[in-house]
Parts: C-alpha cells; structure tokens; sequence
C-alpha cells in the first residue's frame, strides 16, 4: 500500500470487505452450478429441476450484485436449462 493517508487506508479497508464478500458469493454460485450439474451428470431429471430454480434465483442475484456480467447470467440459465430439458426428454425415451 502506497499511500498512508486516512481515506487511503480506509479504502484499503473496504476493499479488503468487498473482495471477501464477493469471494464468498462468487463461492456460492460456483457450488450451485456444480451441484446442479452433478445431478444432470448422475441422471437425476428431479433433483435437476428442483436445483434449477435454486440455481437461477443465485445466478440472477449474482449478475445483480455485479458478480458476473449479465450475459454471463443469461449464458449459464440457457444452458442449463436446455441441458435439464435434454436430460428429461432422454430419460424418459429410455424409459418408453
């Protein structure tokens, strides 16, 4: 830290809140997605769809917050939910 002046070392301050809070929802939505595509991995159609919805409210929350860009936000839910769908559909022409 370069500069020891009072506003220098409280923005030092707040920087060091800010960059732990977003590690820790940057955290959460990485577990998210990892959960939801370990069921769609498993096969798992309805533990797949509960955590889709779960999963989405994070996403969109985090693109709020400015966690990650919007687009970003829209790439992950399009794509996770045309993987549930594909899953469902797969599973159930197996299952025919």
């Amino acid at each position: 830290m370069a500069k020891r002046t009072k506003s220098a070392l409280k923005a030092n301050r707040q920087n060091i809140k800010r960059r732990l809070h977003n590690r820790e929802l940057r955290s959460k939505l990485r577990t998210a997605l990892k959960a939801i595509r370990a069921s769609l991995d498993a096969k798992d159609v309805e533990g797949a769809k509960s955590a889709l919805s779960k999963t989405v409210s994070i996403v969109d929350k985090m693109a709020t917050k400015g966690i990650i860009h919007r687009n970003t936000a829209g790439r992950y839910k399009s794509r996770l939910s045309a993987r549930v769908t594909k899953t469902g559909t797969t599973v159930r022409a197996v299952k025919s």
